[in-house]
């Protein structure tokens, strides 16, 4: 079966649509240009769409599901694409995924840490990774506690082949941007205790979403993950 047709000119504007906002999230909290940065989320959508937002020049592209990035990196690979694993990662598919992608930004546990830091040690220039924080205490989603990452404090600083670089949230699903905002804030607290315990750099928040990536911009992000926003209106 064939994949819906592609409207070139809807995408381009979703993406500048996007971009703009982004720009206005940063002015309006008083950050510099670009210190948000976009990871077009590509999720459940065609290869060639991903292809076609690099030839727009959107680079950072993200997915959820290890096995679709393996596919799609045979469409769009890196470089030019810069791919990101977004979603949840089993421990088996860590070897192959890894060299493959330029940051994982959902590694969930210490002993999945610890899988990663063991392949770093194999790759000259190993990818970037987010550790997931359950800002939102929702059973269904994946990531340390707010207590258990600050008591697994020492135990992260101590693997250190993987670059570990900061931290990543999902909101409550359902929520509003304005109900978000405290599960945003929560993660920069969080980093800026994990950074003081043991002496890290921890620059990084991946945080937010197509409904609430401007809030989770003005406390902090410096990954947003947007992908519906993008999409909408593209395919006929």
């Amino acid at each position: 079966m064939s994949s819906p047709t592609l409207d070139h000119d809807r995408l381009k504007s979703n993406l500048e649509a996007v971009q703009s906002r982004i720009a206005s999230a940063c002015d309006r909290s008083g950050r510099p240009a670009g210190a948000a940065k976009l990871v077009a989320v590509t999720k459940m959508v065609p290869a060639d769409w991903a292809l076609a937002l690099v030839t727009l020049g959107q680079y950072e592209l993200g997915e959820n599901y290890p096995q679709e990035l393996w596919r799609k990196v045979e469409v769009v690979p890196s470089p030019p694409a810069h791919w990101h694993l977004i979603g949840h990662l089993q421990s088996n598919k860590a070897k192959k995924t890894y060299p493959l992608v330029s940051r994982v930004h959902a590694i969930d546990s210490l002993k999945l840490l610890g899988v990663f830091n063991e392949l770093a040690t194999g790759l000259t220039t190993p990818g970037a990774v987010c550790l997931q924080v359950n800002c939102s205490g929702e059973d269904s989603k994946h990531g340390w506690s707010p207590e258990q990452i600050l008591e697994d404090a020492e135990a992260i600083a101590a693997l250190q082949s993987v670059p570990v670089v900061g931290l990543m949230t999902m909101a409550a699903q359902g929520t509003s941007a304005e109900e978000a905002r405290p599960a945003f804030v929560k993660l920069r607290e969080i980093r800026d205790q994990l950074e003081t315990r043991t002496g890290m750099r921890l620059p990084e928040l991946s945080m937010g979403m197509s409904n609430d990536y401007d809030v989770a911009i003005e406390e902090g992000s410096t990954w947003v993950r947007v992908g519906s926003a993008l999409f909408e209106g593209v395919g006929a």
